[in-house]
């Protein structure tokens, strides 16, 4: 059975890939800083598809020890995890010349670190298996930078150029590493604004995407992929 760690499992984009992952048969790892958030979307998931295990843990994805013991942890209950999706992220509306003291160093943690650290622990037991795909999450501005969300800009550019040093690691020992781009989408990042649900990406488009992906032969690798609003950036 293949098992797949998702951060940022319980809302927006993460959601939904962990609902289509379990109804395509796939287990999953997932955390939460709220253990009553966990707890009732693994009973969800249950219901989902029964046949899939659940493994939640209360943990900050963004603190490096709690994602690491997370990670280890999900490991230890599931068994080999061949998939890993770095969907934990923050948007934050500033100004690099604005920001808060703080603020690159939260974002660097929660949009960058992640991704790194799993990747480094899973990435060796990956190649000796001679299998597995890392989907990495990232930004429309990881390619054209948003100035009014200058450090989001900065380390979502980050984590596609790590995507990409990923995937040349990886390539020769059949492990495919994926970069998601997604345009404008209906998460959280949009709450207090009026936006119409039908002129944006939704959070179930993307995981479709990555279910399909992930669904092709062996040997094929979608190296990035971008989904944008039919009618242009909001």
């Amino acid at each position: 059975m293949n098992n797949a760690i998702i951060t940022g499992a319980t809302k927006g984009m993460g959601r939904a890939i962990a609902i289509a992952f379990a109804t395509e048969g796939i287990s999953l790892a997932i955390n939460s800083r709220k253990a009553d958030e966990l707890d009732a979307f693994k009973t969800e998931l249950l219901t989902i598809n029964p046949a899939i295990k659940v493994f939640t843990a209360v943990a900050d994805g963004s603190n490096k020890d709690q994602l690491l013991q997370f990670a280890k942890s999900a490991e230890q209950e599931l068994g080999t995890i061949n998939i890993i999706v770095n969907n934990l992220g923050m948007y934050e509306y500033s100004r690099i010349l604005n920001d808060g003291d703080a603020l690159f160093q939260k974002m660097f943690n929660t949009n960058l670190m992640p991704a790194y650290e799993l990747y480094r622990l899973f990435g060796k037991s990956m190649i000796a298996a001679g299998n597995g795909h890392i989907f990495n999450i990232c930004s429309v501005a990881s390619l054209n930078p948003v100035v009014d969300a200058g450090t989001y800009s900065v380390t979502k550019a980050a984590l596609l150029s790590l995507n990409n040093v990923m995937r040349l690691e990886m390539q020769e020992h059949g492990v495919k590493v994926t970069a998601v781009i997604p345009g404008s989408t209906l998460t959280a990042s949009w709450d207090g604004q009026a936006v119409d649900k039908d002129t944006m990406v939704l959070p179930q488009d993307i995981a479709s995407a990555i279910v399909n992906i992930y669904k092709m032969s062996k040997g094929a690798n979608v190296d990035q992929i971008i989904i944008k609003p039919a009618g242009g950036q909001l």
